[in-house]
């Protein structure tokens, strides 16, 4: 053990020396401070009388710097100190090493935590753009079947138009065919009653106007049934029956009696009889026109 003891003495000598007492060393630490050949040798620090206790103080640190540096020395060059020395080395370069591993992970486990953070960012704000083009795509779905829808409509809409007006030319072109036929039909037997060609007007305009309503009611009554003769000849005789007593009720009125029975009887007859053979050329016609596809029948479609 070694003990340092700063004393201070009112000697006019020196003041404030310190002193190093040796007799308090042990032999183990001895031999452990100083070199063998310095073990054996007395240290002896003299006071001079004219020494000043700077330049006393100085030189012992002096001489105890030099004696450590020595003896460090001496134990960085033995060999088994070498090898402890280079294992510290290499385990402060691990350390070293860890250490800055240590910091690049910390450095990566922080970039990994804001990109982390990125991320989540970027997930919510990719399932916000998802709902709204979810919402999107369902307005546009909702769009598209509107205009769907309207579209429809107005094709049907111009589809019914179209179908009414093609429904009213059909039967307009059915009213001129049988009227006009009728007509003709009517000229010479109205020829044989009358003695001037104004007297002429009156029938003829009365057979053109009841031909053309027989051929409308002719076509919506035979519709697509063609082969129906029953259906065509009924109809026909419907009008022709109508159109003869009429004509027959504008006559002489009847009397009680056979004469007038008999004759009117006979009027009747043959007013039913002719406008009859009027309306089954008007007929005729009509079915002539709707075989050749001149005249479609109900419905077109």
């Amino acid at each position: 053990m070694v003990t340092i003891i700063t004393t201070s003495t009112r000697n006019p000598c020196s003041s404030l020396i310190p002193q190093i007492c040796f007799h308090n060393i042990v032999p183990s630490a001895r031999l452990a401070l100083f070199p063998s050949s310095l073990a054996a040798a007395a240290l002896v620090v003299k006071c001079s009388n004219n020494g000043s206790p700077a330049s006393d103080e100085g030189s012992l640190k002096d001489i105890l710097t030099g004696m450590v540096d020595e003896r460090v020395e001496q134990l960085l060059n033995k060999e088994e100190n070498k090898a402890l020395l280079q294992g510290l080395e290499q385990a402060s370069s691990r350390v070293e090493i860890a250490k800055r591993q240590l910091a690049e992970i910390q450095k990566q486990e922080t970039e990994a935590r804001v990109m982390r953070e990125y991320i989540d960012q970027l997930e919510s704000k990719a399932s916000e753009i998802a709902e709204s083009q979810k919402e999107i795509s369902e307005a546009r779905a909702m769009v598209e079947e509107a205009e769907l829808s309207l579209n429809s409509a107005s094709k049907e809409m111009e589809s019914g138009m179209s179908d009414k007006e093609k429904e009213r030319l059909q039967s307009v072109i059915a009213a001129s065919v049988s009227a006009v036929i009728g007509t003709l039909a009517e000229l010479p037997i109205s020829l044989s009653r009358v003695t001037s060609n104004t007297q002429l007007i009156l029938p003829l305009a009365i057979t053109f106007v009841s031909c053309a309503l027989f051929g409308v009611t002719f076509r919506y009554a035979i519709r697509r049934d063609l082969d129906n003769f029953q259906l065509k000849a009924g109809t026909s005789a419907a009008f022709g029956c109508v159109k003869g007593l009429a004509m027959l009720e504008a006559g002489a009125p009847l009397e009680l009696n056979a004469s007038s029975i008999v004759s009117h009887a006979f009027d009747a007859a043959v007013y039913v009889s002719e406008s009859l053979l009027i309306f089954l050329f008007a007929g005729v016609a009509l079915d002539f026109c709707i075989k050749l596809r001149i005249l479609s029948p109900f419905p077109i479609e």
